[in-house]
């Protein structure tokens, strides 16, 4: 394990897999950078990049430094690839594909390009209006402190299927992802809002957006929607993919994109 500052003070934890450019992973909401997914996905991209896999704030071994905000995200993103030598590629899922954009937006010199998978924004103002009822859910079991009760409610509200959510707990490591149910909260920031057109435009630095042929139709609506927003921007289905992503499918698809 190493560790970087953010410009905050909050410590940020994160380790390196493979060789090659510097690759940014940016996770979504409940991971950290030893949940076995996430292994597994820096280990298959470390094949042809440096991976730089990182506790958000909050999360595992790194710190948090209160009151958040989703621009203390990007300077988490800032001080990581300040880490990697100053500049890198960046690759966000789900939430950290919100990150991912922000960071796109506001570090054009430090982000060289950028891919987002199943950027998890609310794809309409009816998803929007649905999300915020099951935010004030999962945030009234947070301050009851029932963390179980949060992540789950979380899980089944964005779609993940009832009696996977229910065997959660039976999984290696749930008593960890238990304890990340406080971070929900800053995903449910990052992702409350349609996404950002208007700011979106300004992006001058090389975008990718890729999204599950298998995915909820909300996130072929949102990447639809910031590929008419992003100059220049690409967007792809992969092919027999939904959320759950597979590193090893995404490989080719990053070394074409990030030459």
């Amino acid at each position: 394990m190493k560790t970087t500052k953010s410009k905050d003070g909050t410590t940020l934890a994160y380790d390196t897999f493979g060789s090659g450019p510097a690759l940014i992973y940016i996770t979504g909401a409940t991971c950290h950078r030893n949940f076995f997914p996430v292994v597994a996905d820096a280990k298959a991209w470390g094949k042809e990049f440096t991976v730089y896999s990182y506790d958000r704030r909050g999360r595992g071994n790194s710190s948090d430094t209160l009151p958040y905000t989703p621009e203390r995200e990007v300077e988490d993103v800032e001080a990581m690839i300040d880490a990697a030598g100053g500049a890198a590629f960046v690759y966000g899922h789900s939430s950290g594909a919100v990150i991912a954009l922000e960071a796109a937006l506001k570090l054009p010199g430090k982000v060289k390009k950028a891919i987002l998978f199943d950027a998890a924004y609310a794809a309409n103002e009816a998803e929007k209006k649905d999300y915020a009822v099951l935010i004030a859910s999962v945030m009234d079991s947070i301050r009851r402190e029932k963390n179980t009760e949060a992540i789950k409610k979380f899980l089944i509200g964005i779609g993940m299927p009832t009696i996977l959510v229910h065997l959660l707990p039976l999984m290696p490591g749930w008593k960890t992802i238990r304890s990340l149910a406080p971070t929900l909260e800053y995903d449910m920031i990052l992702t409350q809002d349609l996404p950002p057109i208007q700011r979106a435009e300004k992006i001058k630095i090389p975008i990718s957006i890729l999204y599950g042929e298998k995915s909820p139709a909300s996130f072929h609506e949102v990447s639809t929607s910031l590929k008419r927003a992003i100059p220049g921007a690409s967007v792809k289905a992969i092919p027999g993919q939904d959320h759950m992503v597979n590193a090893k499918v995404l490989l080719p698809v990053f070394k074409e994109f990030f030459n």
